[in-house]
């Protein structure tokens, strides 16, 4: 019988001879039964250190290429092979860092495999993805938990995380990683001692990996922790100071990159890490020119990697925008003026260190992350002088100032050869500042002209979409639109400085060919902009008004309805109810005619039946009445069940006036008459009919629950003149109580009398009623003993509060107006 140590000796022959066997490859029918003999191995090595050599051998063989005798073994073998190399990430539990190390040479060999020297006879290697298909069940999974193992071993963590970074160009792999939380450990890793500095790169591209590869949302949110912030910061930051290779800078730019998706997520602590900061003050710190400590020792090279840090610096700004707490950041470290000072000409010449081409691409990015910051600093905005400054750009935009735009980047789109992308993003700036609806800002621009000044360059941009439309133009003419729309609104003075010109640039939008609002470039916004300025900017004063109607504006506003676009037949509807206060809109509405004919009253009543059709209101074939109980109550409105609404919100009624077409159909025949109009039919009368009615059938609730109030008002004088009436009314009350009492009887309880004595009042009772405490029973009764006794006096306190509120409300109703009434014109156009 052999020894313990001969047989060891034999064992370790036999290993040999298995490895040697194999070494131009394994066959796939052979995997499994490698993966026991490595089990066996890697237990026999917690006795006996000899057997480390084999496993490492046996190990390697998953290096090599697999083998396979027909083509449906790799579908047949599927399940044990992918066991089996998933059993390698278990593996790295055996405490030896010669087998770890040997797991990941294996594992990264699958991603660089070399065809064998020598093939199996019979036998064809695998397909080359076949390993790395088969390591997505589980490997990454478990070698992201194994490092654990190897915390204090820079050697091994660099090996796992060289096989892990392969492993993530996987999908499948990263969700099994990001399982594992390995999104923080990898962030925490970035700023780990490593002077080959191969930690922070390996963890960094696992990260971007990660990002790309799984769930972005999960990733963040893993990487949302203070600690992990700090990591990034640290070692940006040691990169920023550190690095002098071209190598450093990319990786420098990388953190950057995942430090700008994690400034998307609000929740991310950018700001109380002060990682926030030290971005703000690098990215503005050039334009200032002010020292920083931040950013002690660093200077911009000027490199292409620099170019791009810039970039993704200014784009950081963009994204902090949208966090309020980072208002006081930006105040403190000069933002608006760092960004402001890009909002002038360009020489052609560049600046400084950049490039023309680049100094271009820097400036709009600048002027378009100036739009995002203005909201959060108005008041940095007007002490800057920013509405000056870009009036002033805005004059260079469209004068004959020498320039030609490169139109290389993603912000230069349309501007090769021109100042259109400069034209464009310093009136988003503008947009921008307007649509904070501040008197300031408003009253800043009008005093430098800006009125005037928008419609030239309306004028300019009309002019060139003349000979050549694009999304630029249309997209320019839009937002000059509505900052004019928000100057003029309600400010009548305003309204008569744009008419001199504006109303004559105003009527060439509507002369557009209706063809254009489906050529899917943005005439269909460019015509809904354009509708929005002449409410704004025409509406409420007499000369702009006398001034549209002149240059037959009605007629083409009746030209764009007849079209019956659903989403312009509201607002030109409104428009037309505006308009109608003037006498003259009545006439021309008179007199146009459509195709084939058609009056304005024919159009009209089309539209009204268009309506009722699309809400469901039943008409028979000759338009008339069906339900003559709710005569013009939309299907929707049957089905709706009651909901009970605060007084503060607007019944379905009111909604129903705003938003449907009907109302403004009825108020326009009020204007136009509902006799003698022509071009009718006799199913228009029919329509034209109800639309006179319209009003009768929408109060006719109000008249309904008038009545009943009436009702009510009558049987209480019949109780207070007749004794009779009034016992019966008694009678009648006490019926319906007892009525609703319980019908089981609940014993050993007192019964509360419903009944007042030498009560002399003909009026029911009200709302709340006082409850005596029943007497005390066996230790107290059901309340004693519990927090509801304690709590009585208060309970009665909030109740006396209550009444009087309640009172003061019932006061004020008494003394409203029914709510339809008080709001149908309101909400009317």
């Amino acid at each position: 019988m052999l020894s313990h140590k001969d047989l060891e000796k034999e064992q370790l022959k036999t290993l040999k001879k298995v490895v040697k066997h194999f070494e131009n490859g394994l066959p796939l029918k052979n995997v499994a039964q490698i993966t026991k003999i490595l089990n066996l191995c890697a237990e026999k090595m917690n006795e006996q250190e000899a057997f480390t050599e084999p496993l490492c051998e046996l190990i390697k063989l998953f290096g090599l290429p697999f083998h396979k005798k027909k083509s449906s073994d790799e579908q047949n073998y599927s399940v044990e092979v992918s066991q089996s190399i998933a059993q390698l990430g278990y593996l790295m539990r055996v405490p030896s860092s010669q087998v770890k190390i040997q797991i990941c040479k294996s594992i990264v060999s699958f991603y660089n495999m070399e065809l064998p020297g020598k093939l199996l006879s019979g036998y064809q290697p695998t397909s080359a993805n076949y390993k790395i298909q088969m390591a997505e069940e589980g490997l990454a999974e478990a070698l992201v938990l194994s490092l654990a193992l190897v915390e204090n071993q820079l050697l091994e963590k660099l090996w796992v995380l060289k096989a892990l970074q392969h492993l993530s160009t996987s999908g499948k792999n990263c969700r099994q990683m990001v399982k594992a939380q390995a999104a923080s450990r990898f962030c925490l890793y970035l700023n780990g001692a490593d002077p080959s500095g191969q930690l922070v790169f390996r963890s960094s591209e696992i990260l971007w990996n990660l990002l790309e590869n799984a769930s972005k949302e999960e990733v963040v949110n893993q990487l949302r922790s203070l600690e992990c912030v700090q990591a990034l910061k640290e070692a940006f930051l040691e990169l920023l100071t550190g690095g002098f290779h071209h190598c450093d800078h990319q990786l420098r730019n990388d953190l950057l990159v995942i430090a700008t998706l994690l400034a998307e997520n609000s929740a991310v602590p950018m700001i109380e890490s002060g990682f926030a900061e030290l971005l703000i003050v690098l990215a503005t710190f050039t334009e200032v020119k002010l020292s920083n400590p931040l950013v002690k020792g660093f200077k911009f090279t000027y490199s292409y990697e620099d170019f791009e840090m810039k970039k993704l610096l200014f784009n950081v700004i963009r994204l902090l925008s949208k966090d309020p707490s980072a208002a006081q950041l930006f105040s403190e470290n000069h933002v608006m003026p760092a960004l402001l000072y890009y909002v002038k000409r360009n020489q052609n010449l560049g600046s400084p260190g950049w490039s023309a081409t680049q100094y271009e691409e820097l400036q709009l990015q600048a002027i378009a992350v100036l739009a995002s910051v203005v909201p959060v600093l108005v008041d940095k905005y007007l002490s800057c002088q920013a509405n000056t400054l870009l009036l002033v750009f805005l004059e260079w935009c469209i004068g004959q100032d020498p320039f030609f735009g490169r139109g290389n980047s993603f912000h230069g789109t349309g501007g090769r050869g021109n100042k259109l992308a400069q034209m464009r993003y310093s009136l988003r700036v503008l947009r921008s500042a307007v649509a904070l609806y501040d008197d300031a800002v408003s009253i800043n621009l009008c005093d430098q002209g800006a009125i005037r000044q928008l419609l030239d360059i309306l004028k300019y941009a009309a002019d060139i979409s003349k000979e050549k439309e694009d999304t630029l133009l249309l997209e320019i003419q839009a937002d000059v639109l509505f900052i004019l729309s928000v100057l003029c609104e309600n400010d009548v003075h305003r309204k008569e400085l744009f008419s001199y010109e504006g109303t004559g640039i105003l009527i060439q939008f509507f002369k557009m060919d209706p063809r254009k609002l489906y050529s899917g470039l943005g005439h269909n916004c460019l015509l809904l902009s354009a509708l929005d300025c002449l409410w704004s900017c025409v509406v409420g004063c007499y000369i702009a008004e006398d001034s549209f109607i002149e240059k037959q504006g009605i007629f083409l506003l009746l030209d764009l309805l007849a079209l019956k676009e659903k989403n312009l037949c509201n607002i030109i509807l409104g428009i037309l109810v505006e308009f109608s206060d003037n006498p003259k809109t009545t006439l021309h509405m008179s007199i146009w005619r459509g195709k084939r004919d058609q009056t304005a009253a024919n159009l009209l009543i089309q539209l009204w039946r268009q309506e009722e059709l699309d809400l469901g209101v039943r008409r028979d074939e000759d338009g008339r009445i069906v339900d003559t109980k709710r005569p013009i109550v939309t299907s929707f409105q049957k089905q709706q069940k009651v909901i009970p609404l605060p007084a503060s919100c607007p019944s379905f009624a009111i909604m129903e006036i705003s938003e449907s077409i009907r109302a403004k159909v009825y108020s326009l025949f009020c204007k136009l008459g509902f006799e003698n109009l022509p071009g009718l039919s006799a199913k228009d009368f029919v329509t034209l009919a109800i639309i006179q009615h319209y009003i009768d059938f929408k109060i006719q609730a109000t008249l309904t629950q008038r009545e009943l109030i009436n009702k009510s008002w009558e049987n209480f004088l019949t109780r207070t003149s007749n004794y009779e009436a009034l016992k019966k009314a008694k009678v009648l009350q006490e019926t319906l109580i007892e009525a609703s009492r319980a019908k089981s009887k609940i014993h050993s309880r007192p019964e509360h009398s419903t009944d007042i004595p030498k009560l002399h009042t003909t009026v029911r009772p009200g709302r709340f009623v006082t409850v005596k405490n029943a007497p005390r029973q066996h230790g107290g009764g059901p309340l004693a003993d519990t927090d509801h006794a304690l709590r009585k006096s208060s309970v009665c306190k909030e109740a006396l509060k209550k009444i009087k509120r309640d009172k003061t409300l019932d006061s004020v109703k008494k003394k409203s107006v029914p709510v339809e009434e008080m709001m149908f014109q309101r909400v009317l156009y």
